[in-house]
């Protein structure tokens, strides 16, 4: 009777798209604007990929947790991509930091990202492009929980799956151009859209985020990891973020943001921007950074962490991270808030 082999638990760290990793997708399919599709491949029942034969990838832009990109006729005239220049200039030089009115360092070294947010896409629609190849034909992409761009190269399975089969991942979507160079488009989900569905003010990585808009936001009565996720003021912010800047700022997740003092949520604030903007930046180098509480056991300092699936009546339950100690919960009174896993 043979023995089983043992079971290995696995410790490595998925990550998922949220606002940095969606924002260096959109540099590596920049690099192919102004390129024609010579041919094309891919899994998606949701779009004809044949459609995007011969056509000229005009522009790339992102927005939150979603990659657009633009096609026209190959005879259409080039515009510049204003989003590819803004970002390339950023990687060159250096981390942008978008906290004001603060001294020193306003939070710690930090880490990665995930999460799942499948919002409904608006303004979409499931024809192709016109024939024309006018400058309304947008590619709407959004990565939900597993994702991914690449360029110029397939995945490669890391692992055996269930079976015991070594079979790489398949693409979506592959973009082959007449200059020789291929994008690759894994688990996203594709739709035709008339324009960019974009609010600026709304996405943390951006320059015009309405910081003022955020904060009204914060101080409400809901839970404070509700309001984090809430794409119409952090668009671009999800679950690995929520989890390791409220680790970072010792608040607990279901605290009420109306029971913050306005500094506290102001520092929140801070600590979430810098660590997006750091994060992003550590991407554009190839760095990783390091987690502090999401799928942790421990907290730094060795306190034993919480898990639970929070999130609103009715809504997406986000698998959260806390340590009780660390992250005391607090209720109206300052009374303490026991909790359980879900």
């Amino acid at each position: 009777m043979g023995s089983k082999a043992p079971r290995v638990r696995r410790t490595c760290l998925l990550e998922m798209p949220e606002g940095p990793s969606v924002r260096k997708f959109q540099l590596l399919t920049s690099r192919f604007v102004g390129q024609v599709v010579a041919k094309v491949g891919g899994s998606s029942k949701k779009i004809n990929v044949n459609d995007l034969n011969a056509l000229r990838l005009q522009d790339s832009q992102v927005h939150g947790k979603n990659l657009f990109l633009a096609f026209v006729a190959a005879s259409s005239p080039l515009e510049p991509s204003v989003e590819e220049t803004e970002l390339q200039k950023e990687a060159a030089t250096g981390s942008r930091s978008l906290v004001q009115g603060k001294q020193g360092q306003v939070c710690a070294p930090l880490t990665p990202t995930q999460e799942e947010e499948l919002q409904e896409l608006q303004n979409s629609r499931p024809g192709a492009p016109s024939a024309a190849g006018g400058p309304g034909s947008w590619l709407r992409f959004h990565f939900g929980l597993f994702g991914s761009v690449r360029a110029n190269e397939f995945s490669r399975a890391s692992r055996a799956n269930k079976r015991g089969d070594w079979k790489d991942p398949i693409p979506r979507l592959v973009l082959y151009f007449e200059s020789g160079g291929f994008l690759v488009f894994y688990n996203c989900r594709m739709h035709w859209c008339s324009s960019p569905v974009a609010d600026p003010t709304s996405d943390i990585l951006s320059a015009e985020f309405h910081r003022g808009r955020a904060l009204d936001a914060l101080c409400t009565s809901h839970p404070i990891c509700y309001t984090l996720l809430d794409q119409r003021y952090f668009s671009g912010l999800g679950n690995i973020i929520k989890n390791e800047v409220l680790y970072l700022v010792k608040i607990h997740p279901l605290t009420q943001g109306s029971l913050l003092a306005q500094s506290d949520l102001e520092h929140l604030l801070d600590c979430a921007i810098q660590f997006t903007s750091d994060w992003l930046q550590s991407k554009l180098q190839g760095k990783g950074l390091h987690l502090q509480i999401y799928q942790k056991e421990q907290c730094p300092l060795g306190h034993v962490v919480m898990k639970g699936a929070l999130g609103p009546p009715g809504g997406w339950k986000r698998l959260t991270w806390w340590c009780p100690q660390c992250q005391p919960a607090v209720l109206p009174g300052d009374g303490d808030l026991a909790l359980g896993t879900e």
